[in-house]
C-alpha cells in the first residue's frame, strides 16, 4: 500500500534523521526504505570514491550500483552496524578495483592528467610546454601502472580522495600501519621514477 507523496516524503526526511546502527539494523530484517536512507547519506561519498579510483562518472555510477547491490546481499555480514559507512566504501573500493582489472586501466587518468596539469601555468601554453606536460603525465601513468596494486590503490586514495590513513585502512581492511607503509613505498617508488620531472 502507498500513501501519498506527502507522507511519503515525510517518512524518507524522518528515516534520514535516524542513525546509520539502526538503519543498517533495520536494512539487514529486509526493511528497504531504511537501505534506501542509507544509500541516499553515503552515495555521494561512494560514488566520489568510486570516481577518483575508476576516472569516469559512468564507471563509478556502474561502481556505486553493483555495491550497493553487493551491500543489500551480505548485510547480515556486517558485524558492526555504526561501521556501514567504512563497510559501504570498502565494499566500493573492492569493486572499484576489480572494475578497473576488468578494464586493465588501473588509475583515474583524467585525475592524474589534472594533477599534472595544476602546477602548469596558464592554459595558453607554447607547443613545447604542451609536449613537456603530456610527457610528465605520461610518466606518471607508467610509474603509478609499475606500483604493485595494494601501494597503487593507498596513493589513490590518499592523493585523489584525501582520506585520512584511518579511512584507507578502514576501505582496505587494513591497519594504519600497513596504509602508512604501502605509501611510503609508493611514494619513495614515485619520486624515483619522476626525479627527471623535478
Amino acid at each position: 500500500m502507498t500513501g501519498s507523496p506527502a507522507a511519503s516524503a515525510a517518512a524518507q526526511q524522518h528515516l534520514d534523521l535516524v542513525p546509520d546502527a539502526l538503519l543498517a539494523g533495520r536494512a539487514a530484517d529486509g526493511d528497504t526504505a531504511a537501505f534506501e536512507a542509507l544509500a541516499r547519506r553515503h552515495g555521494p561519498l561512494m560514488r566520489a570514491t568510486a570516481r577518483r579510483l575508476t576516472g569516469t562518472l559512468a564507471d563509478a555510477d556502474d561502481v556505486v550500483q553493483e555495491s550497493l547491490v553487493q551491500a543489500w546481499k551480505q548485510l547480515d555480514n556486517l558485524r558492526d552496524p555504526a561501521a556501514v559507512r567504512s563497510w559501504l566504501l570498502r565494499i566500493v573500493g573492492t569493486r572499484s578495483i576489480d572494475h578497473l582489472r576488468k578494464r586493465r586501466n588501473h588509475v583515474a587518468w583524467d585525475e592524474v592528467e589534472a594533477l599534472a596539469d595544476s602546477g602548469s601555468g596558464p592554459r595558453t601554453q607554447d607547443p613545447e610546454s604542451t609536449a613537456v606536460n603530456a610527457s610528465r603525465v605520461d610518466a606518471l601513468k607508467s610509474a603509478l601502472q609499475r606500483l604493485p596494486e595494494e601501494q597503487r590503490r593507498c596513493w589513490v586514495l590518499k592523493e585523489f580522495n584525501e582520506l585520512s590513513y584511518e579511512e584507507i585502512a578502514l576501505t582496505l581492511n587494513i591497519s594504519p600501519d600497513s596504509v602508512r607503509g604501502r605509501l611510503a613505498r609508493a611514494r619513495v617508488a614515485l619520486a624515483r621514477t619522476m626525479e627527471e620531472w623535478r
